[in-house]
């Protein structure tokens, strides 16, 4: 399993850090690189390895299993399938980015929270623990976290990712990571278990561990786009992100032609 290879850091082509960046209040930078190639995972919202357990959310994207993993769901909505190959480039990719990045272990930052980042590669070497606040990621990324070069997990409550553009944000994760009542983005490759609770996550969650979910929505990555959840909720588009669709009799959306939230009667088109 990935969680416990050892992982060799490659320091050739690094760019010079000066001595007085080491000391300021953002996470070391590591020479900026590509967006990680997930192949066949790109196309999960969700990959478990150990277990899948789900309830009361929604996956907005297909959910991958190995032929292995154990699996409950409890009201939940969403589509699981067998996805060995799929699992398997995702390991792939863990391995890779641990191995290409370049992060030292000089930097001991443990929170994000208040930070504007710009595209590039970002090292924390223990765990990041964030509670409350906002992260804000400017411009079109890649932007690539690497949590725990050390060793260490992710811990995000009551914590905001923002950012225009979710899919192109990766965070490697040598540990668990744990969400709660957050609203984060981006692609979790973790290296142990995924646990989401009142959380919704623009993005994707692979976990080489086990993935939990408890009354939360994730919109996984489409064509480089986040997904949205079809509803049945009337007009506009509610917190959770959901899309009504074209249910007017004359294909129109519920947006397109106004209406009150929550009122199930269709706006015909004019």
């Amino acid at each position: 399993m990935a969680r416990g290879l050892k992982f060799l850091r490659l320091t050739a082509g690094l760019a010079v850090i000066p001595f007085a960046a080491l000391f300021s209040a953002t996470p070391a930078l590591a020479a900026i690189t590509n967006a990680p190639n997930l192949g066949a995972a790109a196309n999960f919202a969700v990959l478990a390895g150990t277990a899948l357990t789900c309830t009361d959310s929604n996956v907005a994207g297909t959910v991958g299993v190995d032929f292995t993993t154990a699996f409950a769901s409890t009201r939940c909505k969403m589509q699981v399938q067998y996805a060995p190959s799929a699992y398997g480039d995702f390991l792939t990719a863990y391995g890779n980015i641990a191995n290409s990045l370049g992060c030292t272990s000089d930097n001991t930052y443990s929170t994000l929270a208040g930070l504007t980042l710009g595209p590039g590669t970002y090292c924390v070497s223990a765990a990041a623990t964030m509670t409350g606040g906002t992260l804000t990621l400017i411009g079109g990324g890649p932007w690539i976290f690497e949590i725990g070069t050390t060793g260490g997990a992710l811990t995000a409550t009551n914590f905001t990712v923002s950012s225009d553009n979710p899919c192109n944000a990766y965070w490697w994760v040598q540990a668990d990571t744990t969400l709660t009542t957050s609203a984060f983005q981006g692609t979790i490759l973790g290296g142990g278990a995924i646990t989401m609770t009142g959380t919704s996550l623009a993005g994707r969650a692979l976990a080489t561990g086990a993935v939990t979910m408890t009354g939360s929505n994730v919109f996984g990555c489409s064509g480089g786009t986040v997904a949205k959840q079809h509803c049945n909720q009337g007009v506009g588009n509610g917190p959770e992100g959901c899309d009504p669709g074209n249910s007017n009799n004359k294909n129109s959306s519920n947006d397109e032609n106004g209406g009150t939230p929550g009122n199930p009667g269709r706006q015909g088109a004019k």
